[in-house]
């Protein structure tokens, strides 16, 4: 992905895939992309408010017409207890659909996800590298021409 705007088409190609019950986890170094590709995810599902990386807040909700999209990042966790008090987990559910920055944070913790996307740098631009982890994700990856 040679810029921004490569990063949110990838976004809007991954969101054809979104569907209650599905997770998303979006690994890679600070800077990397991953809440730019989310804010490209979410234009596409048809979001029009600001899409904000939740570094600080841990989760934004935005609520789309078919479904709650869950947007967690978990940069900050410092260490298990917090995941285990923070009750995020109900948030994974079969009615709602999350999207996870930093997910090795939260560790074994987490579930495996549908589909993982990692993003690296590749001298001035991103690569994204695919794993799907359920038959959903998958599915996920076939609905869509990544590259």
């Amino acid at each position: 992905m040679p810029n921004e705007a490569a990063t949110l088409a990838l976004g809007a190609a991954l969101s054809r895939g979104v569907a209650p019950g599905r997770v998303l986890h979006l690994s890679g170094e600070l800077g990397a992309g991953k809440t730019t590709l989310a804010r490209g995810l979410l234009r596409a599902l048809g979001y029009e408010g600001r899409v904000k990386s939740p570094t600080y807040t841990l989760v934004e909700l935005y609520p789309l017409s078919s479904l709650n999209l869950y947007h967690f990042d978990f940069y900050r966790f410092e260490d298990r207890e917090e995941w285990l008090n923070s009750g995020f987990r109900d948030y994974f559910n079969p009615q709602s659909a999350c999207v996870v920055e930093w997910p090795e944070r939260a560790g074994d913790l987490l579930a495996p996800p549908d589909l993982a996307v990692t993003l690296a740098f590749q001298g001035t631009a991103r690569l994204a590298t695919f794993e799907p982890h359920t038959e959903a994700g998958s599915s996920w990856l076939s609905q869509g021409s990544f590259s």
